[in-house]
């Protein structure tokens, strides 16, 4: 059997020396018959690139593909994806947060019949603040979404070749991969792991990063905010409609009243409110859409050592 490691990069020059390192030494300790290590250069501005070459110069296992431009992690997996040659692929992240020894485990669970072998990372570690919010984060998404995404499961995972070929023949431009991974389907099972700090180097994902990576995974998979700003809408209507009878019948009975000025407010403003959310969201989708119908390419390829054929 023969072992594809999937290795995202993005200016990860502190550490890729040890990560390739301990790769290296992991592969040795199991069950395959050959592997391959293909780091993918997300458009790095620091010398990751050149290290990854040196490694390959020493090491014909060591593959790599380098984008013309910073195109995003979800970029660089669809590429690594697209050209591993492996019986089952690995994909996990350059920082060593990911840890290596677990491939044996997945490769065990592989063997037992799973298609999918999930790494789940505990929140052991995380401040408070981030665990509150990564979980209601799920939860809301778990309700909104058509695909079921597990608190902890994230890009660190073991694909079988039929897996990986369901993946790589979603032609999306706005790919969220755990929704994928998800959406997919076939035997899936989630193997527990402690949470690893980096080995080296700072986190790539702000905060921005993250708030725009959560829209995309509640957007990618539904239509269901949608229909929320229809329902909201048709019960701000019900609401203008009760006031409306409400102030026809003070009418008749109490004759013209000179108050009003707060409701009218109130409610200028939540129906202003209401209009832009839902314009929001409908933009939202719009957006997406644009992006689908240009029909750019995933990411361009600069430059690569991977055969083609």
């Amino acid at each position: 059997m023969k072992l594809s490691v999937i290795i995202p990069c993005f200016n990860e020059q502190k550490v890729i020396e040890q990560t390739y390192q301990v790769l290296s030494n992991e592969m040795k300790k199991l069950p395959i018959d050959a592997y391959e290590l293909i780091f993918v250069n997300d458009g790095s501005g620091d010398k990751t690139l050149e290290s990854i070459k040196s490694f390959a110069q020493h090491d014909a296992r060591v593959k790599y593909i380098s984008f013309s431009r910073n195109f995003g992690k979800e970029s660089a997996m669809l590429a690594g994806l697209k050209a591993c040659r492996g019986d089952v692929a690995v994909i996990m992240d350059a920082d060593l947060q990911h840890p290596p020894m677990l491939i044996k485990d997945m490769l065990k669970k592989y063997d037992e019949g799973y298609d999918q072998v999930i790494a789940t990372r505990t929140r052991t570690g995380d401040s408070a603040p981030k665990t509150f919010f990564s979980k209601w984060y799920y939860r809301l998404v778990n309700r909104l979404t058509d695909v079921e995404m597990k608190d902890g499961a994230g890009d660190f995972r073991l694909l079988s070749s039929r897996v990986i070929q369901s993946l790589v023949d979603l032609p999306e431009y706005n790919r969220f991969s755990k929704g994928l991974f998800s959406w997919v389907g076939y035997n899936k099972y989630y193997l527990p792991y402690e949470n690893v700090e980096r080995a080296a180097g700072a986190s790539k994902f702000s905060l921005k990063s993250l708030l725009n990576y959560g829209v995309q995974g509640i957007l990618s998979f539904n239509d269901k905010p949608l229909r929320m700003c229809v329902k909201l809408g048709l019960f701000i209507l019900s609401l203008c409609i009760v006031y409306i009878v409400a102030m026809v019948v003070e009418f008749f009975t109490k004759g013209v009243s000179s108050n009003g000025y707060f409701t009218t407010m109130t409610a200028i403003l939540l129906i202003g409110g209401v209009q832009l959310l839902s314009i929001g969201v409908l933009g939202e989708y719009i957006g997406k859409i644009y992006y689908e119908v240009k029909k750019r390419p995933h990411y361009i390829i600069e430059e690569s050592n991977v055969d083609k054929s």
